[in-house]
This record gives structure tokens, C-alpha cells and sequence, in this order.
């Protein structure tokens, strides 16, 4: 008796723990990362002199927002997390990723909070992307876009983001990975939301271990003290950074 207990108590730990190596919303999708072969890791430096983002200010603004849903569900967001179309986020072309945002549906007077992870909308016209949990809370889903009321409450700092830097060296020119992706689709979406706001945005290919790899990266800087300028933006922002020799593009 004791014997057929044990066993039973086994098998229920190891579905357990099977069960917490299973992806998030039913299947796999490769995070931003940094593939390089050496062992040492890339170094690390949070930014030192981080001030408070403009999000931080109270200012209101009137614009026209949308929304995204089941097409988009569980694929990267520009923040690296994975969109969950029942959780409370937005994209923004500008704002940092976890400014929080109050939304309000200036014709019902609905409104809902949310966190910025995402960056978008990519269509002309439309300024703020919800998620449907956000879209169906301010009855936007039916009508697909509406005009609200936008009001920063502050920011998740969680979101700013270490620099590092690949432990290959080099003098120069250097360049900012962003991220790392094995899926063509998703580089070539971290790449359009950075070119929401900047410019010299590229994807390059790298072979690891028979794997193919697309890099995201931004700039060619000939110091690492300017390359540290920018990537200090984009961290702040909360973009994974990592300042690495430049490599002309494939």
C-alpha cells in the first residue's frame, strides 16, 4: 500500500513539474537573447543617472485608439513579453514600456488602466493599440477604433532594462543588439517598432551551432562611450541592449 502511494505521489510531482516547462499561451516563441559563444558573460551596467520619463507627468491628451486581439495572442511584444490579449496592456508609439496609462472613452465616459509593453499602432490615424480586455471594457470592440482621453499615472521602473556588453571586445565601430530571434517575423517586428522612433535600424544574420539567427541592431558608433549614449535611451525606454562589435550588414 505504502509502495503504490509513493508511486502515486511521483507521478504527480513529475506531471507538475512537466507542466512548468510548458510555453505560456500553448507554444514556444524565442525571447530576445544573446547567443554568443563564449563563456564569459556579457557584462552588465544599470543606467546611473535614470530620471523620471516624461510619462510621469500628468498630462492629458485626446486621440483616437484601437485595438488587437486574437491574430496577435501570445507573439512578442516590442517589450519582449508575450501579448496576452486578456491582460490590461496597450501599445504606444513614444510612450516607455510600463508607463502606466487611465483611458477613458470620451462618448460613454468608460475607462480603464493600463501598461504600455507594445509599440504601435503602425496604421495611420490611430494613436494607442488595446488589448481586447482594454477594448472590450471601454465598448470599443464593435466599433474598432474610438476617440479617448489619455492620462499618464506613472511607470512599472521594472521595465528599464541592464546594458550589456559582448564580452568579444573590439575597438570599433560598434553597434546595439536589441534582440535575437530564430522566427524571421519576429525580428522584422521589433524592427518596424523601433523605427517608430529611430533611424539605422537593421536585421543581420548570425550561424550558431547549425541554428540561424536574426539580430536586431541599431547604429554604428566608433566609440563605446557613444554607443553607451544611445543604448542608455533605449534601456531607459526598457529595450534589451546589448553593445557589440558592428557587423556590416548581410
Amino acid at each position: 500500500m505504502g509502495k503504490s502511494v509513493n508511486r502515486k505521489l511521483l507521478l504527480v510531482a513529475l506531471c507538475f513539474l512537466a507542466s512548468c516547462g510548458a510555453p505560456r499561451y500553448g507554444y514556444y516563441e524565442d525571447y530576445p537573447k544573446y547567443e554568443s559563444q563564449p563563456k564569459e558573460s556579457p557584462q552588465e551596467t544599470k543606467p546611473s543617472d535614470t530620471k523620471q520619463p516624461e510619462a510621469i507627468q500628468a498630462e492629458a491628451k485626446y486621440i483616437v485608439a484601437s485595438w488587437y486581439g486574437p491574430d496577435f495572442h501570445g507573439k512578442l511584444t516590442s517589450s519582449g513579453e508575450p501579448y496576452n490579449m486578456h491582460a490590461n496592456t496597450c501599445a504606444h508609439k513614444e510612450y516607455p514600456f510600463g508607463t502606466k496609462l487611465k483611458v477613458t472613452n470620451i462618448t460613454n465616459n468608460k475607462n480603464v488602466e493600463c501598461t504600455v509593453n507594445d509599440r504601435g499602432p503602425f496604421i495611420p490615424g490611430r494613436d494607442l493599440d488595446l488589448s481586447y480586455s482594454c477594448a472590450k471594457e471601454l465598448e470599443l470592440i464593435g466599433p474598432g477604433t474610438g476617440k479617448v482621453r489619455i492620462e499618464p499615472l506613472g511607470r512599472d521602473m521594472r521595465y528599464i532594462k541592464y546594458i550589456k556588453y559582448s564580452p568579444l571586445g573590439g575597438s570599433g565601430p560598434f553597434t546595439i543588439q536589441i534582440g535575437s530571434y530564430k522566427d524571421l517575423s519576429n525580428a522584422t517586428r521589433m524592427k518596424a517598432s523601433l523605427e517608430l522612433k529611430y533611424s539605422k535600424v537593421y536585421i543581420t544574420e548570425a550561424e550558431i551551432s547549425g541554428s540561424k539567427y536574426y539580430r536586431v541592431r541599431v547604429g554604428k558608433f566608433n566609440s563605446k562611450d557613444d554607443a553607451y549614449t544611445q543604448a542608455k535611451t533605449l534601456a531607459d525606454e526598457g529595450y534589451n541592449t546589448l553593445i557589440a562589435p558592428y557587423e556590416e550588414r548581410i
